[in-house]
């Protein structure tokens, strides 16, 4: 058994994927687990799994975070017990591929609503318990997209680009307070992200990292304070890449990597 932390790590989006395999790690290092996702059942199944092998207190939140007003409901739920949040992971989002144009306008608003101002408004509200504390840690999940202009993705893309730099300028404000704010940057994941946004059918859908392997560098990161991460030893070298090409020449090569193919 690990040493308890007795503190809470509130994870979003934790029902599968990214956010499910760091709800695990951070069980693995002693916090009690505040999950959140629509999907009550996978979220009781993972409660039940970790609270039986690591012997710490869950919490299920089967709460919808697409939808303006969301926030404000979750910290009425999570009531009294937000001053022991100690950790906070902004894992929930989705994409959606395809033309701009032809991209049904309600998801667009969901997607925007879930990756960008639920995100925001959610640090927003559990950012003064951290300071209180004396200490916490704040991972965003941005994307490896965040880089540079992403057709055929141009409103993921944007979102996930807000994140990271919401994220950056967090950690300075932040510096000195024992709070800090990690922006972890993924590539193609093998998770059911493609499937959901429509991208199953691109080039990147077929070079993918695990999720178990994306979350413990995340992790890893997080807790050493670091500003940003880019996970996947191919992605690694975006930032530099896209200081050295030109901005243009980038956007219409990664159109080509995230175009549909047949």
């Amino acid at each position: 058994m690990v040493e308890r932390k007795n503190a809470w790590a509130l994870v979003t989006g934790a029902s599968g994927g990214i956010g499910k395999d760091i709800a695990i790690l951070m069980a693995q290092r002693g916090y009690d687990l505040m999950l959140v996702a629509r999907s009550e059942d996978k979220l009781n199944a993972l409660a039940a799994e970790l609270a039986s092998a690591h012997g710490i207190r869950t919490r299920v939140i089967a709460h919808d975070l697409s939808v303006p007003g969301s926030v404000a409901q979750l910290m009425n739920l999570v009531g009294t017990d937000i001053a022991q949040v100690e950790v906070l992971v902004n894992t929930a989002g989705f994409g959606l591929a395809g033309r701009f144009a032809e991209t049904d306008s309600r998801r667009l608003s969901e997607m925007v609503q879930l990756n960008v101002t639920t995100l925001m408004e959610l640090t927003r509200a559990v950012l003064p318990s951290l300071q209180a504390r004396g200490t916490g840690y704040i991972m965003n999940v941005a994307s490896a997209v965040a880089f540079q202009p992403c057709p055929h993705f141009a409103a993921y893309g944007a979102t996930k680009a807000f994140v990271l730099s919401f994220s950056q300028a967090l950690s300075v404000e932040l510096a000195g307070t024992g709070v800090s704010v990690t922006a972890v940057c993924p590539g193609s994941t093998a998770t059911d992200f493609h499937q959901v946004s429509g991208s199953d059918r691109s080039f990147v859908a077929k070079l993918m990292d695990s999720s178990e392997a994306v979350a413990r560098e995340g992790v890893n990161a997080m807790f050493a304070r670091r500003s940003s991460v880019v996970t996947g030893i191919m992605n690694k070298p975006l930032p530099l890449v896209n200081r050295l090409v030109p901005r243009m020449w980038m956007a219409n090569a990664v159109g080509l990597l995230f175009r549909q193919t047949r």
